[in-house]
């Protein structure tokens, strides 16, 4: 019902003769093409200063000096830890098995910074199209709505690049079933992990302003959310194994804490949102 009275608000215009359906995907086609020109353009920054990005940011996790390690190091003095998280020298080395594959590589790199770079304003295309479909009062309850969609992106990015991937190289290039065996993925396969744990975890903190969105059109409540908590909690494993294609159990336990903190997050909203829609059910009756 959501969806059909969405198209029904984008399309009043159509009944007054202004506006046809072609002329609404028309609309949504130019919303597409800026937002797609947006990561063309970070992309083509990204690739003119590749050297850098890939040496400093793609890089970073694989060297010893990565700023993360040194954190988590102090951190570690500062509980009374001693050396439990201080990582030490990483014996980390890439290879790459085809012609092409560091060329594809470079491309990868630039496409996916590019949409990175280009999120808040690739937000801000979408919002644009759907704005017109909202009310007056709808539009005033999500103000601000750009600014955390993209901080949650961006802190999700974050926390996937400075926290996860750095106990992910750690562990990988520790473990060993033999010292005959001689650890040295190909980049392509580190580039494909480091992808997954910051993109992919950046899509996913938007977990609580999708059930502010749910909570708002009637699809979830608070009390729903709190009986399939149990429900949630495997789900969110569930997710966060498929983002971590490394499905150790440190991995799979950094991504979980915080998505599993973030649904509870998304219950305390859901319950708020639900309180001020029975108080004005209340005042309207």
């Amino acid at each position: 019902m959501a969806l059909l009275d969405f198209f029904n608000n984008r399309n009043k215009d159509e009944a007054k003769g202004e506006m046809t359906f072609i002329d609404h995907l028309e609309e949504l086609r130019w919303h597409v093409i800026r937002s797609v020109i947006a990561v063309l353009i970070g992309a083509v920054a990204v690739f003119v200063y590749s050297d850098f990005v890939i040496d400093k940011i793609v890089m970073g996790p694989a060297h010893d000096y990565f700023i993360s390690y040194k954190i988590f190091c102090n951190l570690s003095h500062s509980l009374g830890l001693g050396e439990t998280l201080c990582f030490g020298k990483i014996p980390v080395a890439f290879q790459s098995n085809t012609m092409s594959g560091q060329f594809i590589a470079s491309f990868t790199v630039a496409f996916v910074g590019g949409f990175v770079v280009a999120f808040p304003y690739i937000f801000w295309e979408f919002w644009r199209f759907v704005k017109p479909a909202l009310s007056q009062k709808e539009i005033r309850k999500t103000r601000g709505v750009i600014f955390w969609v993209s901080f949650l992106f961006f802190l999700g990015v974050g926390f996937g690049y400075f926290i996860l991937t750095p106990f992910m190289v750690n562990f990988y290039f520790t473990y060993k079933l033999s010292p005959l065996i001689e650890i040295k993925p190909t980049f392509s396969d580190y580039l494909e992990n480091l992808v997954y744990t910051t993109v992919g975890i950046g899509v996913l903190f938007q977990m609580p302003l999708l059930i502010m969105v749910l909570a708002r059109i009637g699809v979830v409540t608070g009390r729903f959310l709190r009986k399939y908590r149990r429900h949630a909690f495997v789900i969110i494993l569930i997710a966060a194994a498929i983002i971590t294609p490394s499905t150790d159990p440190f991995s799979l336990t950094i991504v979980t804490i915080p998505l599993y903190l973030l649904f509870e997050a998304s219950i305390i909203i859901a319950s708020r949102i639900n309180k001020r829609q029975e108080k004005e059910m209340k005042e309207w009756s």
